[in-house]
């Protein structure tokens, strides 16, 4: 992702609450990321994208700005989700531990460092949990200096997978023990992080099962970057897939079709599986079972997509862009 030309250090923030069904109460938290209490609007600050579903009780809200500007922005948005949001009273089928589940800082050029971002994350994190007494925090990627885990490894360590996560055995590395009302929130950093979800068209949750493991970076033979759940979905069954990028060129053996989409940080390169491979793979193993797929949506952007968009939005002074649907990916 080179560096545009408006000279903006940008950096993404995909913050995932628990809360889809109340879409006003969304687009609230969305909102306070772009305005001050008192209603001034914080320069170079834009939000591109809200991703809401009703199954998962989930929503993605895409937030954009230089790395100097996006804490207070997060942490607005994380203050007044905190107030409107009681994890005592959630319902939905997607895995989460807490009213804000997850803050993943992601550098978008390479006028950026994963350092910077760490450090934002830190801050972030240390923020929340002093403008929000109660709330609590575990860091993952960059920002879990110097052990730099995995978003997946500290979930499995946290309990985020079972069906019902017992707080009381969970460990933060900010803020107190985990309390009820607000659970426990993910901070941290990393290179772009990509949504993938393809729907297949069955509501046997076994199949999917068979199909996420086959495709799961760790099983061999698997997709490099994948990360992967089987959900039940809108009487079908969703494979979710977090498509981390990695470092160096595509796996030879991999490269048929579309590219993969490659970006450098701090001179290191990294590289993504594209949509349609991750599609393809889906569709493969799932016709060998009978079954075929319903289609497959990316929750936000690509890497390429979050900074061109977003160089876009800040050039024209737009500040809540996912209003103009037809710029953006739902």
């Amino acid at each position: 992702m080179a560096s545009g030309s408006l000279g903006r250090r940008l950096v993404a923030c995909l913050l995932n609450i628990s809360e889809a069904r109340r879409k006003d109460l969304v687009e609230t938290v969305a909102k306070a990321a772009l305005y001050e209490p008192e209603g001034a609007r914080r320069a170079a600050t834009t939000v591109l994208n809200i991703f809401n579903d009703h199954d998962y009780n989930r929503s993605v809200i895409t937030i954009v700005a230089g790395v100097d500007s996006i804490r207070e922005a997060v942490l607005s948005a994380c203050e007044k989700a905190c107030s409107l949001i009681d994890m005592r009273d959630h319902t939905g089928i997607h895995p989460c531990m807490g009213a804000i589940d997850l803050i993943p800082i992601y550098p978008l050029g390479e006028d950026v460092g994963l350092d910077d971002c760490a450090r934002e994350a830190r801050a972030v994190a240390q923020g929340l949990t002093e403008r929000v007494p109660g709330t609590s925090a575990f860091l993952f990627g960059w920002a879990d200096a110097p052990l730099h885990r995995g978003l997946a490894q500290r979930r499995k360590e946290m309990g985020w997978f079972t069906k019902t996560p017992d707080l009381q055995a969970s460990r933060a590395d900010v803020g107190p023990p985990p309390q009820k009302q607000f659970g426990l929130t993910g901070i941290g950093s990393s290179p772009y992080v990509m949504n993938c979800n393809v729907t297949i068209d069955t509501r046997d949750v076994a199949v999917g099962r068979s199909i996420a493991a086959a495709i799961r970076e760790s099983t061999p033979g698997g997709i490099p970057g994948v990360q992967v759940l089987a959900l039940p979905h809108e009487g079908a069954v969703e494979i979710a897939c977090n498509v981390e990028s990695v470092k160096g060129s595509p796996p030879g053996h991999m490269t048929a079709g579309e590219a993969w989409p490659s970006f450098s940080i701090g001179g290191q390169l990294y590289c993504h599986p594209p949509a349609s491979l991750i599609t393809a793979r889906v569709a493969e193993l799932a016709g060998r079972q009978g079954v075929g797929t319903k289609g497959t949506a990316l929750v936000g952007f690509t890497p390429e997509e979050c900074r061109a968009v977003a160089e876009l939005a800040l050039s024209q002074g737009i500040a809540e862009l996912w209003k103009e649907q037809q710029k953006i990916r739902m």
